[in-house]
């Protein structure tokens, strides 16, 4: 070891060594400021946050503003941390081969280069300026927003960049954990044998959740019942009563023109009103949704908005349909009935082998009735999502009734029309596919 330190010669500084020396402790301090300011931006307390609203100090709004934009910030502290580390590490390595001659030392070398200039940069430029920021944070954010705030404009396209980036790769890392996750579930399901058949459904059901769109459980357009805006109380009461909802939309120029919602609890108090009672201003704001929104988004939105009921709409903004909370929880637990639902099936079993469904039957229950996989019509429906839709989507073309369709093992026929819609298709099921 004595002889390999033996080897090393040390050189006089110049002037230039002098002005180099200078510049690596001026970047090892903005280092500092930089390493520090990330701790301190994202350590500040609700109490300081209010604070600084009520001031009118020109760091405060510089601090609010950096805070709206946490991303941005974040990526503007790494990016101009990054280059400074990155000039310090050249500028050293070349003070060192100025002011030293290794010889053939080339271990003492790399040691010298690589972890005393390591040391100094974590000790100096990270470990230290962090320490003193989480204790001082509102101090150290004052210090730092003003110069951080020019950094972010001047760096704004790469920080972009790297933002964009991180967020791609994120997104497609959670998809594909997700789509593992599901995957295993749903094969444990399959192998799992002390769970009852009721149990199984409702874990199944957990596992599609997220996979299930809202135009898949919604209750179509035509089925919606509907106030209009000009009804007066007496038609009002009319329908509430007759329908037996809770909760009804209320249009003005047909269903594609909705206007709000009225929840009955809302017109209680004047239920005993005079037929030129101007309902109208009980009418609460209706909530709207895309057809392709997933339900387990859905549920969150309603718990988040605390509502019960949202409007389906196309790309267009024409009504689709409507769902309830009540249709996203029966996606997991099945049929929901109370006191005031008339007990009333989508379907009749007519024999061993032979059903009546009503054409608006969705096609997840169709399968689920028929005990049938989940991918059994994939090549056949289509978009279509009900029963109707079905027969539509593989004819091409409208149905009269008693028309017949074949699909595998199942034969479809139309058994009642209302007008053009197809009402109640009889559906028989053979032993075996021909």
């Amino acid at each position: 070891m004595e002889c390999i330190i033996q080897t090393v010669m040390f050189r006089p500084f110049t002037g230039h060594d002098v002005a180099v020396s200078i510049v690596i402790a001026v970047l090892l301090g903005c280092s500092a400021l930089v390493s520090g300011s990330e701790t301190a931006f994202f350590s500040l307390t609700p109490r300081n946050i209010a604070q600084l609203k009520t001031g009118r100090s020109r760091s405060g709004r510089a601090i609010l503003k950096l805070l709206s934009v946490q991303e941005y910030l974040l990526a503007t502290i790494l990016i101009v941390n990054n280059l400074v580390n990155i000039c310090i590490v050249i500028l050293s390595n070349g003070l060192i081969d100025s002011l030293t001659d290794f010889g053939g030392a080339a271990g003492l070398e790399f040691v010298v280069k690589t972890v005393v200039v390591t040391f100094l940069l974590l000790l100096f430029g990270e470990i230290m300026p962090k320490i003193f920021a989480s204790y001082n944070p509102l101090r150290v954010a004052r210090m730092t927003s003003i110069p951080l705030l020019l950094l972010k404009s001047v760096f704004r396209p790469l920080a972009y960049v790297l933002i964009r980036s991180g967020s791609y790769i994120n997104e497609s890392v959670a998809k594909k954990r997700v789509n593992i996750s599901i995957d295993e579930l749903s094969n444990a399901i399959e192998m799992t044998t002390d769970q009852t058949v009721e149990e199984r459904r409702m874990l199944s059901g957990i596992v599609g959740f997220v996979h299930t769109e809202v135009v898949e459980i919604m209750k179509p357009r035509v089925d919606i019942v509907a106030l209009d805006l000009k009804d007066d109380f007496a038609e009002v009461r009319r329908v509430i009563i007759e329908s037996g909802f809770s909760r009804i939309p209320v249009c003005e120029e047909g269903i594609d023109d909705v206007k709000g919602v009225l929840y009955v609890k809302d017109m209680l108090p004047y239920i005993s009103h005079g037929d030129d009672f101007e309902w109208q201003h009980l009418i609460r704001r209706a909530y709207f949704v895309p057809e392709h929104k997933k339900i387990n988004d859905l549920l969150e939105e309603f718990q988040n908005n605390k509502i019960h009921m949202a409007i389906v709409v196309d790309e267009y903004g024409s009504t689709l349909g409507l769902v309830s909370l009540e249709d996203i929880l029966e996606e997991i637990v099945g049929e929901i009935s109370d006191e005031s639902d008339i007990e009333q099936s989508f379907y009749t079993k007519l024999s061993e082998n032979t059903y009546l469904f009503d054409g608006k039957t969705h096609l997840n229950d169709f399968l689920k009735v028929l005990s049938l996989d989940e991918d059994y019509l994939d090549e056949a429906k289509g978009e279509a999502e009900t029963l109707a839709g079905l027969m539509l989507e593989i004819r091409k073309d409208f149905l009269r009734r008693g028309e017949m369709l074949a699909y595998r093992r199942l034969t479809l026929r139309v058994d009642a029309m209302d007008g053009r819609r197809i009402d109640k298709i009889r559906v028989t099921v053979a032993d075996s596919e021909d």
